[in-house]
């Protein structure tokens, strides 16, 4: 089986980046991975996607799982962990793999290492996830400078909410990237309900 693999960066913190990581592990078959789990009071992303993702689903356990629900650098400084990069290179599975960040692509994991360092490092092409609200122009181009200076391979834009039409287009233009589509926010939201709005929304060849 081939492998390969897609990060998923968001441009804020809380726009439906692990729901999103979560439609696309089911969609691929992958496994996902979550490397720094930064609070642990409301249950963890991976447990979140282990039960959207559906049965069956391949989550594999965090590098590191930090108590306070903050930056994992600042999160590690007060559980008395200290966060080792050795730890944070890419597992070898069979099949695809989704690799989700937290928050933006500059959040520091720790006082000398963004994620947009280790995306640079794990060489694979990232899904920018940005809501569809106002500001979403702003934050997404900048993520996209960010990255691009990094040399780091972005492989779309997938957006989150309401039709914006118009700023979803503007980003992808200004920005150079592609629009892979855009999931709609769920009255209801468990593994169905997300497995048939990512196939609505999402073409799976543009992921292959």
């Amino acid at each position: 089986m081939v492998s390969w693999t897609f990060i998923v960066t968001g441009t804020d913190t809380d726009i439906g980046k692990t729901v999103f990581a979560a439609g696309l592990t089911r969609a691929l078959g992958a496994t996902y991975w979550k490397p720094v789990q930064a609070g642990l009071d409301d249950g963890s992303d991976r447990e979140r996607v282990a039960a959207l993702a559906g049965p069956g689903a391949h989550i594999l356990p965090e590098a590191y799982r930090l108590s306070t629900p903050c930056s994992p650098h600042r999160a590690a400084e007060l559980d008395g962990v200290t966060i080792d990069r050795a730890a944070l290179a890419l597992p070898e599975v069979e099949g695809p793999l989704v690799v989700e960040g937290a928050g933006g692509a500059l959040v520091p994991v720790t006082r000398t290492l963004l994620y947009a360092d280790l995306f640079a490092a794990w060489r694979a092409p990232v899904v920018i996830v940005a809501r569809t609200g106002l500001g979403t122009i702003n934050h997404s181009l900048l993520t996209i400078e960010a990255l691009r200076s990094r040399g780091i391979s972005i492989h779309g834009m997938a957006f989150v909410g309401a039709a914006e039409e118009d700023s979803e287009n503007t980003i992808c233009a200004i920005g150079g990237v592609r629009r892979l589509g855009r999931l709609p926010m769920l009255e209801s939201l468990d593994a169905d309900s997300l497995a048939l709005a990512f196939s609505d929304n999402f073409a799976l060849e543009e992921f292959q």
